[in-house]
């Protein structure tokens, strides 16, 4: 923010609410972003608005992608809220230019809150857009799949490549340009025409081969969580799905939806065994 010119006072929660409110003296139509954990602020607001001396111009702002602006409530009577979310994984150390291209989910009470959160999250290069309370959890179950999840997706690759004799370093250096490779075609065409692999080709065999090949390695590390076939199984119920919207023949379509089914059927044998 203090890049894009922006006067930032930092309140560390250690200093307490008293030393935001004495903050805000100086600064009486300031934004005060609550950035701690979801669970925390509805007590935290909870904690400003029962201190008292709050200039009534000050707004206040949450960055929790989920919640809703009824989380922070108790400050709503007297001031303008609203919520602020970059739909970013941002890293350590961070990086001044981390907002650039990046979508902000922004609501506000007020119209004059909202445009001034807008014009926030322009300065900071990113592109600001309007999610209705209604929408969040949904919005917020979409980055997750995309970020956390695909974080996770990457770490069975890797575990895969591991069972092969692969070190850790040697996977990831071979998986993720593959990964940026695919998210470019995304990015560019979408993802039904982003897909490629043996189910957009149709390639029953292949499909088979891993399924198997899956389901054997789960059942001599005998896990109970997170098997891998099974997942290979869900995963690949999706992309069944997005290649028939582009064109996969429908015999084809049929016969790997079989073999997926099928699989499921064996796997369970094996666990029962």
């Amino acid at each position: 923010m203090r890049k894009a010119r922006h006067r930032v006072l930092l309140t560390p929660a250690r200093d307490g609410v008293p030393a935001l409110v004495r903050g805000l003296h100086n600064r009486p139509s300031a934004i005060v972003f609550l950035t701690v954990p979801d669970a925390a602020v509805t007590s935290l607001a909870r904690q400003v608005a029962a201190a008292g001396g709050l200039p009534p111009t000050a707004a206040f702002v949450h960055c929790s992608g989920v919640l809703g602006l009824d989380a922070i409530a108790p400050l709503a009577a007297r001031h303008a809220v609203g919520s602020f979310h970059p739909l970013q994984s941002f890293p350590k150390p961070r990086d001044p230019d981390a907002f650039r291209g990046s979508l902000v989910g922004i609501d506000a009470s007020t119209t004059a809150l909202r445009r001034r959160l807008q014009r926030l999250a322009r300065d900071l290069g990113a592109k600001p857009r309007k999610v209705d309370e209604a929408d969040r959890v949904v919005y917020h179950a979409a980055a997750v799949f995309a970020s956390n999840y695909l974080v996770a997706l990457a770490g069975v690759a890797v575990d895969l490549l591991r069972t092969i004799g692969w070190s850790e370093s040697d996977a990831v250096r071979g998986l993720v340009p593959l990964m940026r490779g695919a998210l470019g075609e995304v990015a560019k065409r979408g993802p039904d025409a982003a897909l490629t692999g043996p189910i957009r080709r149709g390639d029953l065999e292949t499909v088979a081969r891993h399924l198997e090949a899956l389901a054997g390695l789960d059942w001599k590390a005998r896990r109970r969580q997170g098997r891998r076939a099974d997942l290979y199984r869900m995963l690949g119920s999706i992309a069944l799905e997005l290649a028939t919207r582009e064109g996969l023949d429908p015999a084809a379509a049929r016969r790997i939806d079989r073999a997926l089914t099928r699989h499921v059927a064996a796997t369970r044998r094996r666990r029962q065994r």
